[in-house]
């Protein structure tokens, strides 16, 4: 059905529409090289991949032993390859590359689609860039929590933030420089949202995690995009 609507569509919305798989195809991109890594058959990660993000090249991936083989050999072709050129390198592909391919990747992927919105103008630009700067925030938080304990540096973790949300750019140079969870909430508490969201979040058992508080709030700028009419959002 999406495929049928895009292709009757003319633009801007074929465009759009466009944007919406390229996240689907980031995620079966980390799906086949994590798989392959572990040594899991081609044929039998194929059919775990997402529809809306599929692309002919995707069983070529077993092929690729760095980012630079998967460059030329699956992505280059795609409409990926203009968000991969900062993750070419010779090294091998390993648990902590991968993450990291997966973050740049998607840090350049919500900043181009979030500068196409804005072009757009109207309700459309209105309701897709709160979602998007949202989203990029949201990442950034993540990131930032999850490479506590890694053997990620603070220069190579500020790389991988996407800078089109409300953090940037004070709250991301925050962010670059925090060492726990702590200093993550201090960040939060400057803006309102976020320290709502951190606030409603803890790791007792029965309490909801900071996860399940950003996905309510993703979901609540979902729903309140459907109160306007006559945009693509």
């Amino acid at each position: 059905e999406f495929n049928h609507l895009r292709n009757h569509c003319l633009e801007p919305l074929a465009t759009f529409l466009d944007y919406i798989t390229y996240s689907y195809m980031i995620d079966n991109i980390i799906l086949l090289i994590t798989g392959t890594l572990h040594q899991r058959p081609i044929n039998e990660l194929i059919p775990k991949c997402h529809p809306l993000g599929s692309f002919e090249q995707m069983e070529a991936i077993h092929i690729a032993a760095t980012p630079a083989e998967l460059y030329n050999a699956v992505l280059v072709d795609t409409p990926l390859a203009p968000y991969f050129m900062d993750c070419i390198s010779e090294q091998d592909l390993d648990e902590l590359n991968i993450e990291i391919i997966r973050n740049t990747l998607y840090k350049a992927y919500l900043e181009d689609f979030y500068q196409f919105c804005k072009s757009l103008g109207g309700s459309t630009a209105e309701s897709m860039c709160e979602a998007l700067a949202f989203e990029a925030d949201r990442r950034a938080f993540i990131i930032t929590i999850n490479s506590f304990g890694t053997e990620l540096s603070k220069e190579d973790r500020a790389k991988l933030y996407p800078c089109c949300g409300k953090l940037h750019p004070d709250g991301l140079a925050l962010l670059g420089r925090a060492d726990d969870y702590d200093q993550v909430r201090n960040v939060a508490e400057c803006y309102a949202e976020y320290k709502e969201l951190f606030e409603g979040a803890g790791t007792n058992p029965g309490d909801k995690t900071l996860e399940d508080r950003f996905f309510e709030h993703e979901v609540k700028l979902m729903k309140n995009s459907f109160m306007m009419q006559f945009q693509f959002g």
